[in-house]
């Protein structure tokens, strides 16, 4: 009988369920959207480039693994690595001399410079897998090379920079471009020893001997070698390429993981609340069940049947474009050069059949929390509580919703203490337990809001006096209506405002910081030292220093939860007495004035979250992985805007793909005397090209928030449509006593307003209360909350309140009338 009373509401009654239908399609979609990205992230393989011919590939681990703990405490991180992590050459004699291989052979890549254009070198042996064939000449000796660049012909002479500076080369062949930018290859040792790496080698190629197959020689080579290096073959060796597949497995991971958790939680949250609004809005029919003689089981088995039959064909239906979110996501990623062009989307049957059963399981359990009382109560009871709002707190819902708001409170004042991504972390919980609390104690909320706001509405006129007893009398409903505009509104300006607030500090830092007049930088190769010294000599420049731009790992968090974190890192090539000429870093700790090798200076921020001190010795790890422990001679104040780490060029050169500095920074001097060194801008172009590096970072957090944002919107907009056409029996019987069409619709705008409005205020506490602390930790400052952007938020919500309320009131009295109501 209850099946059969389900089928009936769900057939003859379809309005009903209409919302609820709609809020469960959209979970799904954020469900599964995420999931792909998800499975993407830990599935992630593309074909290799570079070792396509090469079976079997040796090379380093291109992660960085960073142990905390010991026993079962124990806990690893993986964070892939800045740069390339090389191998010793030496073991390619080992891998070489095994069964079955019928050569080995170490491979190299590295840029070297032929007067201004850059150009990408090999060693000669490399193209035994990588198939180049001589177009002229023979295979280079010591001191010759092999050119594929425009112009190149055998027997001349041509000077190349590279790690060991500038030499001169005879060309000894030519071979036709296949890789569309000029390439140079010299003999196997004269690479190895010019990249700047000497007795180090990117990867080893190992191939096999006739009759060997890839597995076989795999097995053997990693027997013989140990684990002094990583074996490869198949997709996997794209592995061996570089860091570029662990950062898309990371990014992915991250956003299909982290924030697809944060979306799940949301949307499933909403979609519940949802379902148990439209439970509650059949709570007459429920007491009239129950009037006639059914039982609380038979109550709960009806709705319990009713999800089923409406979460997984929304469910189904919300996985499709579920599907094309996914696959614009991660087509826009691609776009901008955040994961490779090689990697492919994967889709299987595991994120959509989640997707669809966290819908029913939402469906479910709120459908069930929903039905719980007036399952329960005596059917007279029911039947009261079915005409007039039941106005005591609920005795779990309360006492949960004040601890979670103590709770949020308390987050926010140890955050408030703490610095770097310490706090960013915290602050994730103060948003999270806050709206937590606002859904638990929406009721005495919502009738908070409108006794505060309902005030000056008094004074408005008859319409809007109404609309503030209407709020206070059915604070059940309007709490339904707030809950999604505070969604969106505290996890938009969440996620909007931290990037705007990261970029203000760091405009500013960089504005602050930058004193150079010009920079200098090449792209590809870099600048060698001799153009520094160069630039050191120009007409009129008093301080000239080359900057080596790359990142180094430091390890930050508390306690057992530490991890590697990506620092933005400057080598320096010059005196630290030229450096401050060129850059104010705002030392607050220690002194810069002889920076040298073995010593590092960093930003204050950083170090806190690292817990070092001036003075101390941190452990790091350089852009190749490698292990190092300078000792912190210094802290200062504009690392965001300038480079969080600062330390002799000297330390970084050979852990790094080109040793050359990137850019030249130079105080005094005519334009004109530094334009023929590489491109030169001024400090305001300089930092105007700086933040156009952070748009990714920018784009990132806008698309969350419009996934969020916009859910939860939908989410507003089908609450307050749903609230609106079950207040039609209300809205007739204003009709019917006399009220016009105009004042009945006066009414029902002043109602979207205080909702909108209540939404927009609390969201926007919300958001302040977890931005504060959040900045605080990771720039110092307040947060910038830009005017216009955040008046397009609070518009956009007030029009969505406006509009998913009058457009139903109005069809709702369309074709009514004071005699036919």
């Amino acid at each position: 009988m209850p099946n059969g009373l389900a089928r009936a509401a769900v057939r003859f009654k379809p309005s009903a369920f209409v919302g609820t239908f709609v809020a469960l399609m959209m979970a799904a979609m954020i469900v599964s959207a995420c999931g792909i990205l998800l499975e993407t992230g830990v599935r992630a393989s593309m074909p290799p480039t570079r070792y396509a011919d090469a079976p079997v590939v040796v090379a380093a681990d291109q992660r960085a693994h960073f142990v905390t703990g010991s026993g079962d405490s124990r806990s690893e991180s993986v964070t892939p690595l800045p740069d390339r992590a090389r191998i010793d050459d030496s073991l390619r004699a080992k891998a070489g001399a095994v069964p079955g291989a019928r050569t080995a052979v170490a491979d190299v890549t590295f840029p070297v410079r032929s007067g201004a254009e850059s150009l990408t070198a090999h060693g000669w042996g490399s193209t035994a897998f990588t198939g180049e064939k001589l177009t002229a000449g023979r295979a280079p000796e010591s001191g010759e090379v092999v050119l594929a660049a425009p112009g190149a012909s055998v027997g001349e002479h041509t000077t190349l920079t590279t790690a060991d500076g500038p030499r001169d080369f005879r060309v000894s062949g030519t071979v036709k471009n296949r890789q569309g930018a000029p390439t140079a290859w010299f003999t196997d040792t004269d690479a190895v020893r010019l990249s700047g790496h000497p007795g180090r080698v990117d990867a080893i190629a190992v191939l096999p001997a006739k009759g060997v197959t890839d597995a076989v020689l795999k097995a053997r080579v990693a027997d013989a070698l140990g684990n002094r290096a990583l074996v490869h073959t198949g997709d996997d060796r794209s592995a061996a390429e570089g860091a570029e597949l662990a950062y898309a497995e990371e990014l992915l991971t991250g956003l299909g993981g982290s924030f697809g958790g944060i979306a799940t939680m949301v949307a499933m949250f909403t979609a519940a609340g949802t379902v148990a609004l439209s439970v509650g809005q059949r709570a007459r029919e429920y007491a009239l069940l129950r009037a006639i003689g059914a039982t609380p089981r038979q109550i709960r088995r009806t709705i319990a049947t009713e999800a089923l039959l409406v979460a997984p064909l929304a469910g189904a239906v919300g996985v499709l474009p579920g599907i094309a979110l996914a696959d614009w996501w991660f087509g826009q990623l691609k776009d901008r050069g955040a994961i490779p062009g090689a990697l492919n989307l994967s889709v299987s049957f595991i994120p959509l059949v989640a997707a669809i059963g966290a819908a029913v399981v939402a469906a479910l359990l709120s459908g069930y929390l929903a039905a719980r009382r007036p399952s329960r109560i005596r059917p007279g009871q029911a039947l009261a509580e079915s005409s007039v709002e039941r106005l005591r707190p609920g005795w779990i819902r309360t006492p949960l919703g004040i601890a979670a708001a103590v709770g949020g409170c308390v987050l926010a004042g140890i955050a408030s203490s703490l610095t770097g991504d310490d706090a960013a972390n915290v602050a994730l919980g103060i948003v999270m337990l806050f709206m937590l609390a606002v859904a638990l104690l929406g009721p005495l909320v919502a009738r908070g809001c409108a006794a505060l706001f309902g005030l000056p509405l008094r004074g408005a006129g008859a319409s809007a006096s109404l609309a503030a007893a209407n709020s206070r009398t059915n604070a059940r409903r309007m709490a339904s209506a707030i809950t999604p505009i505070v969604l969106a509104m505290a996890f938009s300006s969440t996620l909007v405002f931290m990037h705007t607030s990261e970029d203000r500090a760091a405009a500013d830092q960089q504005r602050e910081g930058i004193t150079a007049d010009h920079i200098v930088s090449a792209p590809g190769a870099g600048v060698p030292e001799a153009l520094v010294t160069k630039a050191a000599g120009a007409p009129g420049v008093t301080s000239a220093v080359g900057l080596l731009k790359t990142s180094v790992l430091v390890p930050v968090g508390s306690g057992g939860d530490r991890w590697l974190e990506s620092a933005s890192t400057q080598g320096v090539t010059g005196s630290p007495r030229d450096l401050a000429e060129v850059q104010d870093l705002d030392v607050r700790t220690g002194t810069m004035a002889s920076l040298g090798r073995g010593e590092i200076a960093m930003d204050a921020k950083l170090a806190d979250s690292a817990h070092v001190k001036t003075g101390e010795r941190m452990t790091l790890r350089l852009p190749d992985g490698t292990k190092a422990s300078p000792k912190v001679v210094a802290t200062y104040g504009h690392g965001l805007g300038l480079s969080q780490v600062t330390l002799p060029a000297a330390d970084l050169k050979q852990h790094v793909t080109s040793s050359l500095s990137t850019e030249i920074w130079t105080k005094g001097g005519a334009p004109r005397a530094l334009t023929a060194l590489g491109t030169l801008r001024d400090r305001d172009a300089y930092a105007t090209a700086q933040s156009t590096d952070r748009a990714v970072n920018a784009w990132a957090n806008g698309v969350m928030a419009a996934v969020l944002g916009g859910f939860a919107a939908i989410a507003a907009a089908n609450t307050l449509v749903m609230t609106v056409l079950d207040r039609r029996r209300e809205l007739g019987t204003l009709r019917l006593i006399g009220s016009t069409r105009r004042q009945v619709m006066r009414m029902v705008r002043w109602e979207a307003l205080l909702v909108a409005g209540a939404g927009i205020v609390i969201g926007s506490a919300i958001a302040l209360a977890t931005l504060i602390p959040m900045m605080n930790g990771l720039t110092g400052r307040s947060p910038y909350i830009p005017p216009l952007l955040y008046g397009s938020f609070a518009g956009g919500a007030l029009a969505l309140g406006l509009a998913a309320t009058a457009l139903p009131a109005r069809a709702a009295l369309r074709g009514s009338s004071p005699s036919g109501v």
